[in-house]
């Protein structure tokens, strides 16, 4: 009687010691925040910030260089023609991990693990390059280059502007010197006396030859305008002479000014197609912006669920320890009363039975919460092997504080709320814009090219030419003075006759040929249409029809994102209400176990039960605790999920992304009139 008044005794003070719940056995480092007050009826419950999260405190995302801009020509004319700057990622893990070690034990609440995911994660880390490529694209559409690739979905076809809309400066220069055979010297103006020696064969013949120098400076500009208009202007310049004697000028100078106007009058012709990679880089940039708000909250959502799984692992380890403590009393209990006499064999054995399962449960319980101490290591860290982190122990400091009144918005009001904020739909409508102006633009695409120029030039002459003494000579300019072969003038030029005396020479040069260039002495004017018809056109005919298939099936797209939204929202939402109400059930089976753990107690003490009885109670009451702390955690993860579903995660954890920029906007709403450049 002794023997089972103890027994009874030692059960009743295991199963007491399991009357507190292990889901507020946590190690704290901060006492837990206060009940709330039950929301009134005349306002609606709202979700709450996840507990340990602070409200005051605003996590910013920051999405660093600025990559659509180029470098600034002045004062630095010299930083276009320069390697951008990009520098390299920093992989170590930031020093708030370290501060917040204690004793070798991370101490870690949810807002901290939020921040230094925002800080660490490599998800999000990987994902802030796509905001920087996507603008890298938009400086080249600017430039009016054509994008390669990005974030849109949007098929880019066709070709660019017609030019760069950045101004474009040429300059050639160049110096030759050619020795030309003649065939006939006549013709060729060297006469029969001009001639040089060349081999042909075996023998040796007199051929006559030219010899010409050449010497050019030519420069150029070009610039395209977001209308489609292309301006270009060129300077040529060229020095040259020849041993002809019958050139006016040798040597000879030649400018040539000229300006030329284009402008596209079908195809190409407007804003649009020529500035539609610019517009589609823009949103693209957006959608970029977009994803990185997308993996943002899914890796919040990730580092938030993974927080609460370690949370009840680390109970659930406190819950297996209890139960292999009973295990164990009862099979060493067991064991002594064989070893007496009072017990059977079998009930040893059944114990011991017992004692090797809770012993694996044990194990296994242990082993998940070292794992899922990896997965949130491998969520907050950039680094897992880093020194201070290795075997490091994970202590959750946020309790468990399931809100006794959930949200309950009507499935619309829910839906309409998750299409405002979700990041993917906008992503989708920006995409379906950049198809929308693909057709419009390759609908322009489809007409022939009717280009209407005009064009002015002024040439002008000058050089070194040869004239003659006065002895029954002229000079073949009227009015120009005649000079010896030293340059002295010998009498004024008035008239004209053969040139048959002494030869002289007339000087003028670049500033005489750039004066004609200027007084426009020699001028060109030209004006014009360039029509070029394909003929079928199919090029053309393809791509219209594959930017409308990729609008028609985005359009599809769009509309099956929406019903995912909705299916998400919706099991969103009866995942709440179900884990809520898992909870309640859970509370009321813990207080029934307590219940009939303290009955069996009675009964024992009356005699009319054994302490194996009480041990089994006990363990149902270990059960059902184990229970309610998995109900709790999946209401808190569920809450986690319905914030993602609705697009609430970056307000209810605070967080700001892309560096204070509002990256949301109305999305298309069925029923609406048609939106995004209509293409009908």
């Amino acid at each position: 009687m002794r023997q089972r008044i103890a027994h009874g005794a030692l059960a009743l003070i295991t199963a007491a010691s399991l009357l507190i719940s292990p889901v507020y056995a946590q190690e704290q480092s901060t006492p837990p925040s206060p009940p709330s007050a039950p929301p009134t009826q005349e306002q609606a419950p709202v979700q709450a910030a996840p507990a340990g999260t602070s409200p005051n405190v605003t996590r910013k995302v920051e999405l660093g260089p600025d990559y659509q801009h180029g470098p600034k020509t002045f004062p630095n004319l010299l930083a276009g023609y320069r390697e951008p700057s990009v520098p390299l990622p920093m992989l170590t893990n930031t020093p708030r991990i370290d501060q917040l070690i204690e004793n070798g034990k991370l101490m870690l609440s949810l807002d901290d693990a939020i921040s230094i995911a925002l800080e660490n994660n490599l998800d999000i880390y990987v994902q802030r390059f796509t905001p920087w490529i996507a603008e890298t694209q938009l400086l080249k559409a600017k430039a009016g280059g054509i994008p390669q690739g990005g974030s849109s979905a949007a098929v880019i076809l066709g070709s660019g502007p017609a030019g760069s809309f950045d101004p474009v400066f040429t300059s050639t220069f160049n110096w030759s010197r050619a020795t030309l055979p003649v065939n006939n010297a006549l013709l060729a103006g060297t006469g029969t006396s001009s001639g040089g020696v060349g081999s042909s064969g075996s023998g040796v013949h007199e051929v006559p030859f030219l010899v010409s120098y050449s010497l050019n400076a030519n420069f150029g500009f070009s610039q395209t305008f977001h209308e489609g208009t292309t301006v270009q202007a060129s300077f040529n310049n060229n020095r040259g002479s020849t041993t002809s004697p019958e050139d006016l000028f040798n040597p000879f100078v030649q400018s040539t000014v000229t300006f030329t106007v284009s402008q596209p009058l079908l195809n190409g012709f407007g804003f649009l197609p020529n500035t539609r990679f610019i517009i589609e880089a823009k949103n693209s940039v957006k959608v970029a912006e977009a994803v990185l708000a997308q993996q943002v909250i899914t890796s919040a959502t990730a580092v938030a669920n993974a927080y609460w799984e370690l949370v009840f692992d680390r109970e659930n380890v406190k819950v297996q320890q209890a139960a292999l403590a009973v295990s164990t009393k009862l099979y060493e209990d067991n064991k002594k009363q064989l070893e007496i006499g009072t017990m059977a064999p079998l009930d040893v054995l059944t114990a011991e039975s017992e004692l090797a399962t809770d012993t694996q449960n044990l194990i296994l319980a242990q082993t998940t919460k070292l794992q899922q101490e990896t997965v949130l290591l491998n969520l907050i860290t950039k680094n897992l092997v880093a020194p201070e982190l290795v075997n490091i122990e994970i202590v959750p400091t946020t309790p468990i504080a399931n809100p006794d009144v959930i949200e309950n918005l009507p499935l619309q009001d829910a839906v309409t709320e998750a299409w405002k904020n979700r990041p993917e739909l906008q992503q989708a409508d920006l995409n379906l814009l950049n198809a929308g102006i693909e057709v419009r633009a390759t609908r322009n695409a489809l007409l022939p090219q009717l280009n209407a120029f005009g064009q002015y030039s002024s040439t002008s002459l000058a050089g070194v030419r040869q004239v003659f003494t006065p002895d029954g000579t002229f000079s073949a300019d009227p009015g120009e003075p005649i000079v010896d072969t030293n340059g002295t003038i010998v009498v004024p030029n008035t008239f004209v006759g053969v040139p048959n005396g002494t030869p002289g020479t007339a000087h003028t040069g670049i500033g005489d040929a750039l004066s004609q260039v200027v007084g426009s002495d020699f001028p060109t004017y030209a004006v014009g249409v360039n029509l070029v018809v394909p003929i079928r056109n199919r090029s053309a005919q393809a791509d219209s029809a594959r930017a409308l298939l990729n609008e028609r099936q985005q359009r599809v797209q769009y509309k099956q994102l929406q019903n995912s939204i909705v299916l998400n929202v919706r099991n969103a939402q009866i995942a709440l209400q179900q884990d809520r109400a898992q909870v309640a059930a859970a509370e009321k089976a813990q207080t029934l176990a307590a219940q009939t753990l303290d009955a069996e107690q009675k009964k024992y003490q009356l005699g009319s039960s054994t302490s194996y009885n009480v041990v089994l109670r006990s363990r149902d009451l270990t059960t059902a605790q184990g229970n309610l702390l998995r109900a709790r955690v999946n209401l808190e993860e569920a809450a986690v999920n319905f914030n993602q579903a609705m697009g609430r995660t970056l307000d209810v954890f605070h967080i700001i992304v892309a560096g204070g920029k509002k990256v949301y906007h109305e999305p298309l709403i069925p029923g609406t009139p048609e939106p995004l450049n209509g293409n009908q």
